[in-house]
């Protein structure tokens, strides 16, 4: 049994402070990048990685799951999964986001994953330090988490197709426990204004059909938009249905949303060009979510032929 002397516990003392003083020299010299566009060395990413999977895991092992089967909570989902989760995680047909390339690390695309329901629930009501990955648990009950995870068990299994269907389908925010609450809540009157484009429009006389290649254009906070073909007469109603389709988003009202929207319209906002049925499935839960807390004010609204 080796015998410990006065000279070799002190200096074993001595090399924990010379390791200690070493540290607290490498955090305060700042000389790792945190920087979200400079990848973590591969022991900082394996350390990460390990701890995070461990964490999360040893705190959602003992959750009771509810029937993740029920239809009514899979439709919830699908609604709070288009308003809360596509710029981050995508979804089936939507392949990229504004956010998304910036972010470090990449969120997982879940619909091409088959997440732990334990695991995916902790994690929505907690969130995860250091990420792009909120604690959602402060704005929702644990149903609609519950409805979220519901949701995952199904994505992967979703074409295109039947995700937009299921999105459309899904209650509108009104009917929904703890609402649709995306990236954009408590934002000021100004700030919201030039950061979240809504879609405006504009649409012919009552009666009168909308023209074949119609056009759906948004910048900024502008309302104003145009439909191919609209007569100087059909301005004033343009303007009407503008301000319906904005009060609809606020009400959360997709089906009336839906409703004042061309099958071809097409929608031109933040630089993308989408379809009825791409704005159905991702950025139109976003836009009622964001005016669910936004406080509005219009400046001006006005249209003109094309």
């Amino acid at each position: 049994m080796p015998i410990v002397t006065r000279k070799s516990l002190s200096t074993a003392v001595l090399l924990v402070l010379v390791l200690a003083l070493l540290y607290l020299g490498f955090l305060w010299s700042g000389i790792y990048n945190v920087g979200a566009d400079d990848p973590h060395t591969r022991p900082m990413l394996m350390m990460m990685q390990t701890l995070r999977q461990r964490s999360i895991h040893a705190r959602s092992r003992g959750l009771d799951v509810p029937d993740l089967k029920d239809p009514k909570l899979i439709l919830k989902g699908a609604g709070h999964y288009a308003a809360m989760c596509t710029q981050c995680h995508l979804a089936p047909g939507i392949e990229e986001s504004e956010i998304r390339p910036g972010l470090y690390p990449q969120p997982p695309e879940l619909s091409k994953t088959r997440v732990d329901p334990r695991d995916a629930f902790w994690v929505i009501k907690h969130g995860v330090k250091m990420s792009a990955m909120p604690a959602w648990g402060g704005s929702h009950d644990d149903l609609t988490i519950w409805s979220l995870v519901a949701f995952l068990q199904k994505l992967p299994d979703l074409s295109p197709a039947q995700y937009t269907d299921i999105v459309a389908r899904a209650p509108s925010d009104e009917d929904m426990d703890g609402g649709g609450h995306h990236h954009h809540g408590g934002e000021s009157d100004d700030h919201a204004e030039g950061h979240h484009g809504m879609p405006g429009m504009a649409m012919p006389d009552a009666g009168q059909a909308p023209a074949d290649d119609s056009h759906m254009h948004s910048h900024g906070s502008q309302a104003p938009a145009a439909i191919d073909g609209l007569s100087a007469k059909a301005v004033p109603a343009a303007e009407a249905v503008a301000e319906a389709f904005h009060v609809a988003l606020k009400r959360g009202d997709r089906e009336a949303v839906l409703a004042l929207l061309a099958p071809d319209v097409t929608i031109s906002e933040g630089g993308t060009t989408q379809s009825r049925a791409e704005y159905a499935a991702g950025h139109l839960g976003e836009d009622i979510a964001f005016l669910k807390d936004a406080q509005v004010k219009p400046l001006s609204l006005g249209s003109m032929p094309m």
